[in-house]
């Protein structure tokens, strides 16, 4: 059964019934002009101009529906205050990461599983929107529209010119870096300063060398993150040594630009620094490759996951016309306008002309072998990118692991009493 109980983590504060869409003032619906209005609400600023074109196109193309499709600053806290206010959109655009999970858990998303574009999405992203949920929830609540994808990019035109290789494994990545740094380059650029930079190589090797499900055991009470999380701490301490002098005293901006001009060969990050490694040095060959970060080549995914999804409201009161505007938003050259400008990963099974840079992780995309960033799971009281930093700062992984292990449960510990309360009802 689906789970509406209204959550009291401090982000919505509800006081009515998330279905009561009959006293929402800021719903869609049939305006006094006739037509039926669908207000998107969405987070990704950064494609704002994407979406106006969209937007235009779908009000050009519609006699009887308008959409009107913003992307405010600080969308997600603006999302709430609306939340708190009854004031639903009709659609929201958010990531697929913790506050996905609370909105599940607060009751507010619909149930879209008659929605019929579902059916061209890639199985693996809407399984990674089904780990999202604290609790199993009958029903699908979010489209996925476009992932990303993390990993190692690397200078292509370096790589080529010196014979490396693309390394599957642990121990032939270690051997490369040695390799590269024999020949007197840098191999790897970090840009710790700016402490979120360290979720990429973290959550590249997680996937890896952890459970997916590792927060939901843990949350179990089936296992713990010290049990689970040496190797990977272990392994990103030890990708240090060959990287910048000083890592923590560089920004991620100060690493895009070393790696656009050619100061390292490899950089750890995701597709989405491509952009502006690019503002640097327009006429750069990136290439990526998967973290390989266990000793099997077989056993090497990619991290990706859903960068942006769509989901309806509770309160929208048009669902039908709601769906007319996600089809549209779903059609293959729409998506592919998103993927040119972005460096997207689409989310569906069309075919689409992905960008250069993604060539090495090709095979991983079309194949769905990939699972989803872990940090996705990690509640932002918790700082893990900021405990992250200080470990690598400080080196003691004993005292590391210990205090995740203790933060967790001091800034889950709601979510951890309503996992143990449901799986002790369950057979």
């Amino acid at each position: 059964m689906r789970n509406d109980t209204i959550t009291r983590r401090g982000f919505l504060g509800l006081t009515a019934a998330a279905g009561a869409s009959s006293l929402l003032s800021g719903c869609g619906g049939t305006a006094s002009d006739g037509k039926r209005h669908v207000e998107v609400v969405t987070y990704k600023q950064e494609a704002v101009k994407i979406f106006e074109r969209l937007q235009d196109e779908f009000n050009a193309t519609h006699d009887d529906i308008v959409v009107s499709i913003t992307c405010p600053n600080n969308a997600t806290t603006v999302m709430r205050t609306r939340f708190i206010r009854e004031d639903y959109p009709d659609i929201i655009g958010i990531g697929g990461d913790i506050s996905f999970s609370n909105f599940i858990d607060a009751g507010i998303l619909a149930d879209v599983s008659d929605f019929e574009g579902l059916g061209h999405v890639k199985p693996a992203y809407l399984d990674i929107l089904e780990t999202l949920e604290f609790v199993p929830t009958e029903g699908t609540f979010g489209v996925p529209y476009m992932a990303n994808a993390a990993g190692v990019l690397y200078n292509r035109q370096m790589f080529r010119g010196h014979g490396w290789d693309i390394p599957t494994t642990w121990q032939e990545f270690i051997d490369l870096c040695e390799t590269i740094r024999a020949a007197g380059i840098l191999p790897l650029y970090f840009g710790f300063k700016d402490t979120w930079t360290t979720l990429a190589p973290w959550n590249a090797l997680a996937i890896e060398l952890a459970p997916s499900d590792i927060c939901q055991q843990v949350n179990a009470g089936r296992t713990t993150f010290t049990e689970h999380y040496r190797e990977t701490a272990e392994k990103i301490q030890a990708l240090l040594a060959y990287g910048e002098d000083g890592p923590f005293a560089y920004g991620y901006n100060d690493a895009c630009t070393a790696f656009a001009r050619g100061e390292s060969a490899m950089y750890t990050i995701g597709s989405y620094a491509v952009p502006q490694i690019l503002s640097v040095n327009p006429e750069m060959d990136i290439d990526s490759f998967v973290m390989p970060g266990n000793d099997s080549s077989d056993g090497q995914v990619l991290n990706s996951g859903v960068d942006l999804q769509f989901c309806v409201m509770e309160a929208c009161p048009d669902k039908e016309a709601a769906y007319e505007v996600l089809s549209f938003l779903l059609e293959h050259d729409n998506m592919q306008t998103y993927v040119d400008d972005q460096n997207a990963v689409p989310c569906t099974t069309d075919d689409f002309d992905l960008p250069d840079m993604l060539d090495g992780m090709r095979d991983y995309i079309e194949e769905g072998r990939m699972a989803d960033f872990q940090d996705h799971h990690y509640p932002s009281e918790m700082d893990v990118a900021g405990q992250i930093q200080t470990f690598l700062i400080e080196g003691d992984v004993d005292a590391f692991l210990a205090k995740f292990d203790a933060d967790w449960t001091r800034y889950n510990r709601d979510i951890i009493q309503k996992v143990q309360d449901y799986y002790a009802t369950q057979a």
